[in-house]
């Protein structure tokens, strides 16, 4: 009984090292700024939650690095116009290029609205736009649902967010520790279902070579 409750005690102290490793890792590495040269993508994805991502995103539409814009996950009550009041100077760019989503009320939601418009253009390669903290979340979501398009992230550093110094700010580390937890149980989602999906297509193979056995010795 005490040597089962000794390997149970290790097992459960390595967990809680390997998470708060994976969290310091998690925090060192989403410190990073959008890079300068950024090959051109068939449309660009905007995940909401602040004002200077949206900004970003048509900068790049500006600039040619995609055909499209989705803003995804806009409020139900903010409409186009306010959000090209926001962003002036990029009237004929709203007019013509730039989607508003309002379906999608979580990153699981922006995955899925995002996915069902690249489907709709027929989209084969994505940049990704969201605060820096978000966007290992944002890619396991993404990746989730369409496994198939290549994407490429965007990170957007928000000014209040101190990732290299969040010890030292109680609300940057609570808002990081939170992120990360749920960047986890993403990442977890994403790899069952890739599991699931490799099993069943072994499964299918297993079978029509089965049953080319059977046709063989008929």
């Amino acid at each position: 009984m005490m040597r089962v409750i000794k390997w149970s005690l290790s097992v459960v102290a390595l967990a809680v090292t390997l998470f708060f490793v994976g969290f310091l890792v998690f925090v060192y590495s989403i410190h990073r700024e959008p890079p300068v040269t950024l090959a051109r993508a068939d449309g660009i994805v905007v995940l909401t939650g602040g004002k200077e991502r949206i900004l970003r995103g048509v900068e790049l539409l500006a600039r040619g690095r995609g055909e499209r814009l989705l803003i995804s996950g806009v409020n139900q009550r903010t409409t186009r116009t306010a959000i090209a009041g926001r962003n002036p100077g990029y009237d004929r760019l709203f007019s013509c290029c730039i989607d508003v989503g309002y379906r999608a009320q979580d990153t699981i939601g922006n995955a899925t609205e995002t996915r069902d418009w690249a489907r709709r253009h027929r989209f084969d390669t994505l940049i990704v736009v969201t605060s820096s903290y978000h966007m290992p979340r944002s890619l396991a979501e993404l990746r989730r649902v369409m496994p198939d398009v290549r994407l490429r992230p965007y990170p957007v550093i928000p000014r209040n967010v101190r990732a290299e110094s969040w010890y030292a700010n109680p609300g940057t580390a609570k808002l990081l520790f939170w992120e990360y937890t749920k960047f986890v149980a993403a990442f977890g989602r994403f790899c069952a279902e890739m599991l699931v999906a490799q099993t069943q297509s072994a499964g299918t193979q297993d079978s029509a070579l089965a049953k080319q056995a059977l046709l063989r010795t008929k």
